[in-house]
């Protein structure tokens, strides 16, 4: 297994794939280097769940909807590459507060 590894637990049920799939591709574009795998693990009961390396980063049925992706990519840079400017994405969160 390559670290770190981040986890898309997301509802078969539901047809949430599109939205895993999605939400995997930004964050793998965002982080190309600092990111060693990414999976999507199929799940049912309405589950959306993304986790790095066993750490729950964001839960649909805890915070009761999806991640906004500006949000998740804090979060995970916060993890990754602490250091690292997300650019816009850093400066329009940073106005919203």
């Amino acid at each position: 297994m390559r670290t770190p590894r981040l986890e898309i637990e997301y509802c078969t049920q539901c047809r949430w794939l599109l939205r895993a799939g999605w939400t995997a591709q930004e964050l793998l574009t965002t982080f190309t280097a600092e990111l060693g795998e990414v999976a999507l693990i199929p799940s049912t009961g309405g589950v959306f769940d993304v986790r790095l390396d066993g750490e729950t980063l964001w839960s649909r049925k805890v915070q009761e909807g999806f991640p906004d992706l500006a949000v998740l990519k804090q979060l995970v840079r916060d993890r990754v590459a602490p250091e690292r400017s997300l650019g816009h994405t850093d400066r329009k969160n940073s106005a919203d507060a």
